[in-house]
């Protein structure tokens, strides 16, 4: 939700809301603190699920997941299911890898636990 939420080539997302304005579209709804609100609320998701997804799998899991995903476009792409020429179709693999990376993230020490029987905990100094 985060992922689609902050952009999405829709157009049902926060990226164009606050630009309208500049672009010239006049349907922009919503007012300036309504959107610094919603732009704040999104950063600090970004914050929290980038954190986390750092300091659970680290870059060398980071890149395997996205070694995984980019797999995973290549395959459709490979396959026809996705057209390499449609944009909104690659944005929306895209998107999904991206979401796919940080929700293992999140969710990481959880599915150690149950495979390892083992708990992280953080370490401090």
């Amino acid at each position: 939700m985060l992922v689609f939420a902050t952009y999405n080539p829709d157009s049902y997302s926060f990226y164009p809301w606050p630009l309208a304005p500049l672009l010239g579209n006049a349907a922009s709804t919503g007012s300036a603190p309504v959107k610094f609100l919603a732009g704040v609320v999104l950063l600090s998701g970004w914050v929290v699920f980038l954190s986390a997804t750092r300091r659970s799998i680290g870059l060398a899991g980071s890149i395997l997941v996205l070694a995984i995903a980019g797999g995973l476009v290549w395959l459709l792409v490979e396959s026809g299911l996705v057209s390499e020429s449609s944009s909104r179709g690659i944005t929306y693999v895209v998107e999904v890898c991206t979401a796919i990376l940080l929700a293992v993230g999140m969710s990481w020490s959880h599915i150690s636990r149950s495979l390892t029987g083992q708990m992280d905990t953080d370490q401090v100094d």
